[in-house]
């Protein structure tokens, strides 16, 4: 964990003397990222930062994607963190860890809000968060005198304060559920009793990989599964086109899940206003199945998160 560290600072674009009594920004910058000077600006002095506490390298915690949306099909091209960790945000997941200079990039995509969010840290030692607006802020353990020099030369403001506002918020509820060799057996037994089952791969916030598991696809998969990967295990997809069709016309919102003529398995959240669309993402589909998120996640049948190497679950808020 990084709270607490000594030194916390707010690194802006935003002179600290245009702002009110509430402390509201009333000045003449903008919050939208320039993708020009100001932005290098941000990521020198950032870098800065960095160098200064000695980091070499960086890990990404509570990666959050946005979630494709029935609308936006077919997909746009890939932008942000897509574009950053191809293919499919490969290495964007909680755990992975970074060198500065990808931690930059992904940096200016938060700044640019172009697709993707995460924390990066170095445990115990400094952090890194990018807030809306053009809000970052940056934490060590050691003094960052000559970094907050280098932000006032790069023409940015580095205010000291007392703590980030994206501290990651304490576990609420029970520790999540490993997904250890019961939690497999349990997919398994469910897999060969049920013909098949639906497993949901949940590596980033609001995205998803889908796997239809037999009994005999359970190792295979568990295999190529991504580190601390949130599971949920949800009834195999249906045949009956029609009526997963006339079940999702009747939801407000919901996801859909369906697998193509080529076997590959796609998702994608709809809400009322998407019911014209759905006939036509059916019109070629093998198997389909509406899944509930959130507080409408009845179809649950397991759910557990995948534990590092050492048997402990380290992800903090599973997805």
């Amino acid at each position: 964990m990084t709270a607490g560290l000594p030194y916390v600072h707010r690194v802006t674009k935003y002179d600290p003397a245009d702002r009110d009594e509430r402390g509201c920004y009333t000045g003449p910058e903008d919050s939208d990222c320039d993708h020009g000077p100001v932005e290098a600006a941000y990521l020198a002095a950032l870098a800065a930062f960095a160098e200064e506490a000695g980091i070499t390298e960086l890990t990404v915690r509570d990666p959050e994607y946005h979630g494709a949306e029935l609308g936006e099909l077919p997909p746009a091209e890939e932008e942000g963190m897509a574009a950053l960790f191809r293919p499919g945000l490969t290495g964007f997941h909680d755990g992975a860890t970074v060198s500065p200079a990808v931690a930059l990039e992904m940096v200016r995509v938060m700044l640019r809000e172009s697709g993707g969010w995460c924390r990066l840290e170095s445990d115990g030692r400094f952090f890194l968060h990018v807030g809306y607006d053009q809000y970052s802020y940056v934490g060590s353990a050691v003094p960052v005198g000559r970094a907050v020099a280098r932000t006032a030369e790069l023409g940015l403001f580095a205010e000291r304060i007392t703590a980030s506002p994206y501290e990651p918020e304490p576990p609420a509820g029970p520790p999540p559920r490993a997904a250890d060799e019961a939690f497999w057996a349990e997919v398994a037994g469910l897999a060969a009793s049920r013909g098949a089952v639906l497993l949901q791969e949940v590596h980033v916030g609001n995205s998803a990989c889908w796997h239809r598991l037999r009994a005999a696809d359970v190792p295979g998969v568990r295999a190529r599964l991504t580190p601390r990967a949130v599971l949920h295990v949800r009834p195999d997809l249906s045949a009956d086109l029609p009526g997963v069709l006339a079940a999702a016309r009747a939801r407000q919102s919901a996801e859909l899940v369906w697998q193509d003529a080529g076997s590959r398995i796609f998702a994608a959240r709809f809400h009322q206003w998407d019911h014209g669309l759905l006939p036509g993402v059916l019109a070629g589909a093998r198997a389909a199945s509406l899944v509930g998120y959130g507080e409408d996640a009845a179809d649950l049948l397991l759910s557990a998160v995948l534990p590092d190497p050492d048997g402990v679950v380290r992800v903090r808020q599973p997805f």
